[in-house]
């Protein structure tokens, strides 16, 4: 049965396309008998004084043979583009010649011959190429919206416009003018046909100029138009009403139509570009391998375990203590990976009996050490139970793995651990001084054939669960206000994808040194620390999440300060000032080199620190953590904002 329809299906599919065919060569023989006849009027000569309807014929005749070869009768009208068009103009020079060529033979003189060939042949190809142009504008007028479409301002250079005009025709009618940055492009020159209309600065004159009082778009057609400078170009149009949109990718383009124009996101406001990890290298490290990733089903190890499964690994083992997470994260790795050999566990981390079977088991050769308790109230709020997790169960983990042969493992850590002010970055603090005593003892072993122990250490990630951005979205589908704690808070952000990425990367960068200045730097305790560019404003990104959604700040929706939390910081730092940020070699990774501690000491101070934690004497475990980290500042109440808690930064307008 499903043989007999695909084979019913198939001649369906060839019956169209030798009804198109004939169609196009029917239409395209009556234009040469059109032409021909035109000739004539133009020329004041008939061919060989042969009664008219044969001079059509001939006509006919001429554009057929000389469209055969060049298989202009199975041109897609629809999509005929400047390839088409050269090709319908070679078939009528070659039909205009064979015309020439019977004309002659019949006994015509050349003379007179000669301009009327030419004129055949320059109103066949007027003709046909007329016909194929109006039915692409008939095509395109049909398919746009009933309703009066907005007209179009494209913001980007020469070539970025001509790319969006030729891949989005049906937008390509609607564009009124382009802003540009440079002042060498002076307005009133034009691109393609498109006027200049000013510089991007001049958005706010040109968009109520343009709009008279309906919509406009703002296409960005330039790739690299991201950051601040999208930011400024929302602010400059928000007043306006103009609606941003950015030039979707080539790969978004399909062949029967073209990809939807998409709003500006978060992650292309951030103020620095995408970095792409090393691929070979990545394929070299991950391919084949064993791997563990702990905390599999939170933000930061889920990406891991996408990315990773994308490079073949022979097996993935994936431990979380929470069931629905990880039920989640096997769900979406069947759908992408489905070939890929892992397996699920549920264990805790700081029991070490059961990760002691987990290595046994499964015998892996990395481990990506994702899990952690990272939300910093809550950590305030149960101080030794984020020790255990995040200092306890680190320690236990890198024991294990080094016992049983692991060939590295990635400690994932934060900038919060750099001058700590809460209990969970102090506590990321000293799992990196553990990792780094390991690795350093390790690095100094005869043949140096020890555990690599790698920390990475980045800011937050945009959209992780407990984070700022999915509060806000929550506060604004219930209408806001949007609560920020201090106006003056910044935080570095990059995206999940980019900030895995690299970690991947700092992995293959660790492993692979070896007798190289990296080597050196590692010996001495080194940790890889992103490159996560300008700090952003959390006040300024609460802002621009409200215009992306299409509203006003102060008018639509309000941003209320609240004071900050016990544990927080109004800006954070990725090293220590007294560090030399060095080069590590690889984009976007930079490597820092703080205090080291002895592995005896940690070792002796973390045993006491796990039993404080187990009795649940927080004084204690804090007092032993001042004395493996002096810098431990401890916000413990929130620092006062200046002016009363609940202050509105941007009050509500009635109008």
């Amino acid at each position: 049965m499903v043989t007999q329809s695909s084979g019913s299906r198939s001649l369906a599919t060839c019956l169209r396309l030798m009804r198109t065919i004939a169609l196009n060569c029917t239409l395209d023989v009556i234009m040469g008998a059109l032409a021909a006849m035109g000739a004539v009027g133009l020329c004041g000569y008939i061919p060989a004084a042969w009664p008219l309807w044969r001079v059509a014929v001939l006509g006919m005749a001429c554009i057929a043979a000389g469209g055969m070869p060049l298989r202009i009768f199975v041109q897609h009208w629809r999509f005929a583009g400047r390839s088409d068009f050269w090709q319908l103009g070679c078939a009528c020079m070659l039909a205009a010649v064979l015309a020439m060529a019977v004309l002659v033979v019949a006994g015509g003189p050349v003379r007179s011959v000669l301009p009327w060939c030419a004129g055949y042949g320059m109103m066949a190809f007027v003709c046909m190429a007329a016909m194929r142009a109006a039915y692409q504008h008939w095509r395109q007028a049909g398919s746009r919206p009933g309703r009066a479409a907005c007209p179009v301002i494209v913001l980007g250079s020469g070539a970025d416009t001509t790319r969006f005009l030729k891949l989005m025709p049906a937008m390509a009618e609607r564009v009124v003018g382009m802003v540009v940055e440079s002042p060498q492009r002076r307005p009133g020159r034009r691109v393609r046909g498109v006027p200049v209309l000013g510089l991007v600065a001049d958005l706010p004159r040109i968009v109520p100029a343009v709009a008279r009082g309906g919509d406009v778009v703002v296409v960005v057609t330039d790739g690299s138009f991201r950051g601040e400078r999208l930011s400024a170009v929302l602010r400059m149009v928000h007043d306006t009403g103009a609606r941003v949109r950015c030039m979707p990718d080539l790969s978004c383009i399909a062949a029967t139509h073209a990809g939807p124009l998409h709003p500006v996101r978060l992650e292309d406001l951030l103020n620095r570009p995408a970095l792409q990890p090393d691929a070979q290298g990545l394929a070299d490290l991950l391919g084949g391998r064993r791997i563990l990733i702990t905390g599999a089903g939170g933000t930061i190890g889920s990406e891991l375990t996408r990315q990773i499964a994308r490079y073949n690994p022979a097996m993935l083992v994936l431990l979380d203590v929470g069931e629905f997470a990880l039920w989640q994260v096997d769900r979406d790795l069947g759908d992408q990976a489905p070939d890929i050999k892992r397996h699920m566990v549920l264990a805790d981390i700081r029991d070490p009996a059961r990760m002691e079977r987990v290595f046994a088991r499964f015998r892996p050769e990395l481990v990506f050490h994702a899990a952690a308790l990272k939300h910093v109230p809550m950590v305030e709020e149960n101080p030794c139970e984020g020790l255990l997790t995040n200092v306890t169960g680190t320690r236990i983990v890198a024991d294990i793995a080094a016992r049983h042969g692991v060939r590295a493992m990635v400690l994932v850590s934060t900038d919060k651990a750099v001058n700590p002010a809460s209990v969970m970055g102090v506590s990321k603090r000293v799992a990196e001084m553990y990792c780094q005593a390991l690795d350093v003892q390790a690095r100094h072993l005869p043949g140096g054939d020890g555990m690599r122990c790698v920390s990475v250490r980045f800011g937050n990630v945009m959209g992780s669960t407990g984070s700022v951005i999915p509060l806000f979205r929550h506060q604004l589908e219930r209408g806001g206000p949007l609560t920020v704690t201090d106006p003056r808070m910044e935080r570095y952000f990059m995206t999940v994808s980019e900030a895995v990425g690299l970690v991947l990367q700092a992995t293959a960068c660790a492993v692979g040194a070896q007798g190289t200045g990296l080597a050196a730097l590692l010996r001495q305790g080194g940790i890889f620390v992103l490159d996560m560019g300008m700090p952003v404003r959390i006040v300024d990104l609460a802002r621009q999440m409200i215009v992306l959604a299409g509203l006003r700040p102060g008018r639509d929706v309000a941003i209320r300060f609240t004071g900050l939390r016990p544990g927080e910081k109004l800006t954070e730092e990725l090293f220590y000032k007294k560090e030399i940020l060095q080069p590590t070699g690889c984009p976007g990774l930079r490597m820092a080199t703080p205090r080291t501690v002895d592995l005896a000491q940690v070792a002796n101070i973390m045993d006491a620190l796990t039993v404080a934690c187990r009795d649940g004497d927080g004084a204690r475990a804090l007092e032993l953590v001042r004395r493996l980290v002096p810098e431990f500042a401890h916000n413990l109440h929130g620092m006062d904002m200046p002016g009363p808690a609940g202050q509105i930064d941007v009050e509500r307008n009635a109008s």
